[in-house]
């Protein structure tokens, strides 16, 4: 989006240079002065860098609702440029490693991973993985909100979460009616009545089979005997013993977890060195005062500060690569080449960080994304609201202030809606890529 408002600039700025003209009777110091306005100006200083948002500097107007937005639309093309750069390396890394030069394509790169497959593996690879765990930070929310709306009040601002907010205090004085309590940590007795996210040890007594590694006995093939001739492996039957698995975040554990374990209590207490969270049920939303897993609703204020307020806490969102879980079977030209096997596995190890890396950042960038696009379609609107509330009676400072924001405004707008449009096509290689795994 390009805006071209030479126009709606000079307009505007001989409307306010009038304004002001009629109205000031004293120099920049108080004292007597005047003569045309012009050179007042430029004898107080008072004077446009057209330069401003390039060098990255937001106080272009002095006046706090427009400074905001140019504040906003330069955290905007950091966190845009930012993601593009991070994810455009993960994909050079993978097109290397399947022979490409850096810089392919979604589509080149996708289908030599595709080749690789089909070459050792015999009907396909299957990968679990849960989505991404994106946070914003309600800080950032209540910060933007008191910069650009002079009537709020940071210290009583609330902000709501739809989803799930990490609790900085006790979890009384966290959770509400609305939200249920979660905790993380180590379960009592490592007794994890929830998901389990680390080591799972159970004890079978050879009704169910194991899909990690089973210490006992095995009723079909086991890879692996110890000592005295008992699995201590992959077993292709069923388990009379241990078994140890490893689990990603999400899953179930019947034993012992041997990691971090999500669980509600019963009793609305989380041990003592557990993470405390609060999860709003349904489709409700909890006022949170640390890191909110979900949607965010800003804080209320002004119309004109809207788009600003979530563009600067999007430009603040995190997220979590997942962990990936493969498994496959080899190929006929794989099964006797350990040789082959390894060299596959050495490849897959890297694959799977450089997705699980590309599974976050395309779930970040896509949310920035699309506050670049609101920013964008807003930017104008925004800032030419504040200046129309400013008064004839406005002073010098203010409206040449005014006049230096409407000549960076299509800068602002321009920059944050090329920064997009360079993410947009490296979310789109991305997507390419992450549907070899069914992502």
């Amino acid at each position: 989006m390009k805006i071209h408002n030479k126009n709606l600039i000079s307009t505007m700025a001989l409307g306010l240079t009038m304004g002001v003209g009629f109205t000031l009777a004293q120099g920049c110091d108080g004292g007597e002065g005047g003569g045309l306005l012009t050179d007042l100006a430029e004898q107080c200083g008072l004077t446009c860098n057209e330069n401003a948002f390039i060098e990255g500097k937001a106080n272009i107007s002095g006046i706090a609702g427009i400074d905001a937005f140019f504040g906003a639309a330069i955290d905007l093309e950091a966190a845009l440029l930012g993601v593009n750069g991070e994810l455009r390396a993960e994909l050079d890394a993978i097109a290397v490693s399947v022979g490409l030069e850096p810089g392919a394509g979604g589509a080149e790169i996708a289908g030599e991973i595709q080749t690789r497959f089909d070459a050792a593996l015999q009907g396909g690879i299957k990968v679990e993985y849960k989505p991404a765990q994106c946070q914003a930070s309600v800080e950032a929310s209540v910060s933007a909100a008191a910069e650009c709306d002079v009537d709020v009040d940071p210290g009583s601002v609330e902000v709501s979460c739809q989803g799930e907010c990490k609790a900085d205090a006790s979890v009384e004085a966290g959770c509400s009616a609305e939200a249920e309590v979660v905790c993380r940590g180590t379960a009592p007795q490592l007794a994890c009545e929830g998901s389990c996210e680390g080591t799972c040890e159970a004890e079978l007594s050879g009704d169910v089979g194991c899909e990690g590694t089973c210490n006992g006995t095995c009723s079909g093939a086991c890879d692996l005997y110890d000592g005295d001739g008992n699995c201590a492996g992959r077993c292709e039957g069923m388990c009379t013993g241990q078994c140890r698995t490893e689990l990603t975040a999400g899953a179930t554990c019947n034993g012992k977890c041997e990691g971090t374990c999500e669980y509600t209590p019963p009793d609305g207490s989380c041990e003592a060195n557990a993470e405390v969270s609060c999860r709003a049920m349904g489709e409700a939303s909890i006022e949170c005062n640390g890191t909110c897993e979900g949607e965010v609703e800003p804080p209320e204020v002004s119309a004109e500060c809207k788009a600003t307020v979530e563009a600067k806490a999007s430009a603040s969102i995190t997220c979590t690569p997942p962990e990936l879980a493969v498994s496959f079977q080899w190929s006929a030209d794989f099964e006797g080449d350990l040789d082959a096997q390894a060299e596959f596995k050495a490849w897959l190890e890297g694959f799977k960080g450089h997705m699980s890396a590309i599974i976050a950042l395309r779930a970040r960038g896509e949310l920035i994304a699309d506050a670049a696009i609101n920013l964008g379609a807003a930017g104008e609107g925004a800032v030419t609201a504040f200046v129309d509330q400013l008064s004839g009676e406005a002073d010098l400072k203010a409206s040449i202030g005014a006049v230096c924001a409407l000549g960076q405004l299509p800068l602002a707008v321009e920059s944050v809606t090329s920064a997009s449009g360079q993410l947009t096509g490296s979310l789109q290689a991305a997507g390419m890529v992450t549907a070899t795994i069914g992502g």
